[in-house]
């Protein structure tokens, strides 16, 4: 049960494809003088807007800020489409608003085949660097938790996410609609949610905050933790 304290915000956190809450933990921890942080389940709907709505249920607050990573993020911007109203504040980290190119679709549908059939490898060394910049792939304990996150996930989780992303809504119209604070963040180095997707956000949503992260791939949460939590503190009292 949420236990809310007066006068402060609720902050509600989303993971990515094959995260769970522990990929917050430094932030959670970091804001927990400014905000009441919950972490939502993205694990359990096989489309986004069923992502979307379980987590306006769950949460008990009338109005939340929002901060979305990743697939969190596509989640986020649906939940701006089914309830503007309740989101006080967004971030949007290490996402996109637009839908996946040929060649990263025909990818997903790739590993939803091999997942299908048995074959769930989770996060390999092979996939890391497209996650993590080189320096964040020193840190043994970043590494050992990412791919930890993915073996608790599993197979099943793994496969309704990925149906999930695959059948999502293109956000690129309604980033005009929004009005709240926003921020977006995220890694110089991305090389799943590049640089000029998250310039693309930033330009169409009006007078969005844009933090780049130096030396920082697609999870600024563990690559770049006290940043990360500097720049959603500076959001969140802004």
């Amino acid at each position: 049960m949420e236990v809310h304290r007066l006068n402060t915000p609720t902050l509600v956190l989303l993971p990515g494809l094959l995260c769970d809450g522990r990929i917050w933990q430094t932030q959670t921890e970091a804001l927990a003088d400014v905000a009441q942080c919950v972490i939502a389940d993205l694990s359990q709907d096989d489309s986004i807007s069923a992502m979307a709505a379980r987590v306006l249920q769950h949460v008990q607050a009338p109005q939340f800020c929002l901060a979305g990573h990743s697939m969190g993020g596509y989640v986020a911007l649906e939940l701006m489409r089914q309830a503007p109203q309740r989101v006080q504040r967004l971030a949007l980290i290490s996402t996109q608003a637009c839908g996946d190119s040929e060649a990263v679709r025909a990818r997903r549908l790739g590993l939803i085949e091999l997942a299908s059939h048995g074959r769930f490898v989770g996060v390999t060394d092979r996939l890391l660097p497209m996650l993590m910049h080189r320096t964040g792939l020193r840190d043994a304990r970043s590494v050992a938790l990412v791919k930890d996150m993915a073996r608790e996930i599993g197979i099943a989780g793994f496969l309704r996410q990925q149906q999930a992303i695959l059948s999502r809504t293109n956000s690129e119209l309604s980033l005009a609609d929004i009005q709240c604070p926003t921020l977006i963040l995220c890694g110089e180095q991305d090389a799943l949610t590049p640089l000029a997707q998250h310039t693309f956000m930033a330009n169409a949503i009006k007078s969005a905050q844009f933090k780049v992260l130096a030396d920082c791939g697609h999870l600024p949460m563990l690559e770049q933790p006290a940043a990360c939590a500097a720049a959603l503190r500076d959001w969140l009292l802004g």
